[in-house]
């Protein structure tokens, strides 16, 4: 799953999603229940709008569960259908495209968490497939967009699947580890418009040659030098 990540620059939006930014958008990171851009169909065309990352369920009487313990900013592919908080969504086919310039995950080879930023390796943007929805506040009659992205299993995976801690219960083909799924630009004609079985066909780990490598290597690196290193007690921490 993913929760946190760096909104694209504007002129990265309207370049590469070809859709204007609104009045009050701000470029920077972005938590669950905090205010990013996404890009959604409007007619034959694109537009891109502001709005809470996490998916408000149909009914609800306040924008976030009560809990802090309810994240809605991921939604798992293969339930998306099923649970409540994100099925209308998906059986009306309000996806959309979510802008990002790179998103977070933990690593945990090193015994400690080590962040890593997953950019592109070519600089261009992400466009992670999420949901959308319009959420009337019943108490203002305030119209709030807001949305989630769609995560699927990267178990595997040879670059996803070393992120996470795993599960030391669980082999390592039943981690059932989470990655966002990025859409190309030439999907994104059936991502956005096209039947659900097309769209869910879309939804996959992008292969690891498209990521920007530096974090991997920068992690390989530390776990080198504590191969190299001489065991004992006057050992230094390489963390």
């Amino acid at each position: 799953m993913c929760n946190l990540y760096h909104v694209s620059p504007k002129g990265d939006i309207h370049t590469h999603f070809r859709s204007v930014v609104p009045e009050g958008y701000v470029e920077g990171t972005v938590g669950p229940y905090q205010r990013g851009a996404l890009v959604r169909p409007q007619g034959d065309g694109l537009v891109c709008e502001l709005g809470q990352w996490g998916l408000i369920a149909p009914g609800s009487r306040s924008a976030r569960p009560s809990s802090r313990a309810i994240l809605t900013n991921n939604a798992r592919v293969e339930t998306v259908a099923e649970r409540r908080t994100y099925a209308q969504a998906w059986a009306r086919g309000q996806r959309c495209l979510i802008p990002a310039a790179w998103y977070q995950e933990p690593n945990w080879e090193t015994g400690k968490n080590v962040w890593w930023r997953l950019q592109r390796r070519d600089g261009r943007p992400w466009a992670l497939a999420g949901l959308y929805a319009h959420w009337t506040d019943p108490a203002t009659g305030e119209i709030v967009p807001n949305y989630t992205l769609i995560t699927c299993n990267c178990d595997g995976h040879p670059l996803l699947g070393r992120l996470h801690k795993p599960d030391p219960n669980l082999p390592p083909h039943a981690q059932d580890k989470r990655a966002v799924a990025h859409m190309d630009p030439e999907d994104w004609e059936a991502w956005l418009f096209g039947t659900q079985a097309e769209a869910l066909a879309l939804v996959r780990p992008s292969p690891a040659e498209v990521f920007d490598p530096s974090d991997a290597q920068r992690t390989d690196a530390l776990l080198q030098a504590r191969a190299a290193a001489p065991s004992g007690p006057e050992q230094t921490s390489l963390l």
